[in-house]
């Protein structure tokens, strides 16, 4: 029989009410910083490609990469860079089926995401 209060009632899980476990998070977090550093690559390999194409190229290129938002962009990518590495780091961990129990996963997920940025920010700093 057709269902007549169906219009009335909240999907589910809906997103106002569902909890992301950080896991998954950082699940989703890892793939879209291993696509985003393809994007940086190129912005690297465009960089070299202008410094071997002439003086008026790499002025180019280099000027791009050392504005604000270049800067910005490459801060990203080194972010990017250290959480895909910690949690390429981490799926190797989980490959020996260690740390699997869910406190455990969720806590090396938090100790990724704050390694990343500490390790971001000892790279701008320091080097």
């Amino acid at each position: 029989m057709a269902d007549v209060n169906r219009g009335n009632r909240p999907l589910s899980p809906h997103m106002t009410i569902y909890r992301w476990p950080i896991t998954a998070i950082t699940s989703i977090l890892t793939r879209i910083t291993g696509n985003a550093m393809v994007v940086s690559a190129a912005l690297i390999v465009w960089w070299f490609a202008a410094a071997a194409a002439g003086p008026e190229s790499f002025a180019t290129a280099d000027g791009f990469l050392r504005s604000w938002f270049g800067d910005l962009v490459m801060f990203f990518s080194v972010l990017g860079l250290w959480y895909h590495t910690l949690a390429g780091i981490r799926h190797l961990i989980w490959d020996e089926v260690k740390l699997l129990e869910i406190d455990k996963a969720e806590l090396l997920s938090q100790i990724i995401l704050i390694v990343s940025v500490l390790l971001t920010i000892f790279t701008v700093v320091v080097l």
